[in-house]
């Protein structure tokens, strides 16, 4: 039985659901530099891309040499093809411009090109996240593609997923109908079909969050997680295991892989931010992928694929994950 490649997976998709043949070559251009992303991820000190550049992006965070590499790699492979209006990433403070001599296509691609950087140095998985969205129509309008195109809520998003680069590179993928996992087969050189139609358990006995920011928590992150750590003898009447990898790449493949639930709520050290996680190039991609997998995500009060974005860089708390669970934490906030 022949092995079902990513490349045969969206020529079927083509012809069965209506796939357009464009959006089907941006993703396999998107595998591809996700591709040659692993390569440098996988070559660590051999290749001198460890440390740090000595530089901070837009968000004021230390930029990684492998952010830089990740997000160069990513522009490279997906400007010229003709499939793109523009592209935006967590790396760079304004939307990126197609250059003039390439032709210009109908899709936005939105990225972060290395999630969970912090922790290349101390080789634990890290991930590339991507989404898709159609760029509106701009009435015969030349020049820049304005900061406004891009700013979609997530339910406009056409296609979401993730390369993780951990002791399998694989690619996770929905264009809206479930989700796929794929596994690079680094002797064929090509992403295989090894996950299909990937559902998340409605129910979860797993939760993730960073127990060391709970003194600035909300309280009814407070109350929840306190009823979590309860166990058996609390009021949700079960034991919970924690786990925080510390990498939204690596925490979110555990959910879509066997269940779990996942938290970076608002805290009080910075109350002015609705959250640490981005809007645009993580919470939206993540939470679709959750949701065509039959979870659910929330920034704690409403659906995260609902919420106008405001901003490219737009920051928002996120619980996602097994639906039972996100939807108990979201009824405490909403009590």
């Amino acid at each position: 039985m022949s092995r079902v490649t990513l490349s045969r997976y969206l020529i079927e998709q083509t012809r069965s659901h209506n796939t357009p043949a464009d959006l089907r070559f941006l993703i396999e251009v998107v595998a591809r530099a996700c591709k040659e992303i692993s390569h440098a991820v996988s070559k660590g000190a051999l290749g001198g891309v460890l440390g740090s550049m000595g530089t901070e992006n837009v968000q004021g965070e230390v930029q990684k040499k492998l952010d830089v590499i990740s997000n160069e790699i990513l522009l490279e492979a997906n400007e010229w093809g003709g499939h793109l209006a523009g592209m935006a990433s967590e790396e760079m403070d304004n939307a990126y411009q197609i250059p003039g001599q390439y032709p210009k296509g109908a899709y936005l691609l939105v990225f972060d090109p290395l999630d969970g950087s912090s922790n290349i140095d101390v080789n634990v998985s890290v991930g590339t996240i991507f989404s898709v969205l159609r760029c509106p129509d701009r009435n015969g309008e030349s020049g820049d593609l304005g900061e406004e195109a891009f700013l979609q809520p997530g339910t406009q998003q056409v296609a979401a997923g993730y390369a993780i680069y951990g002791p399998q590179t694989m690619l996770m993928l929905t264009l809206g109908d479930g989700v796929m996992g794929f596994t690079l087969d680094r002797e064929m050189g090509s992403f295989v079909l090894t996950h299909e139609n990937i559902r998340v358990p409605e129910s979860t006995a797993e939760f993730a969050i960073n127990m060391s920011n709970q003194r600035h928590w909300e309280a009814p992150v407070q109350r929840y997680v306190s009823e979590l750590l309860a166990g058996k003898e609390g009021p949700l009447g079960k034991n919970y295991n924690m786990r925080w990898i510390a990498s939204m790449v690596a925490d979110v493949h555990r959910i879509l892989t066997r269940g779990g639930l996942f938290m970076y709520p608002r805290d009080a050290r910075e109350p002015e931010k609705p959250g640490k996680l981005r809007l645009m190039y993580e919470a939206n991609p993540m939470s679709m992928l959750i949701e065509q997998a039959g979870g659910a995500a929330t920034n704690g009060t409403q659906r995260i694929l609902d919420i106008q974005p405001e901003s490219l860089h737009q920051r928002v708390a996120v619980f996602l994950g097994s639906k039972e669970e996100v939807e108990r934490a979201t009824a405490y906030h909403q009590g």
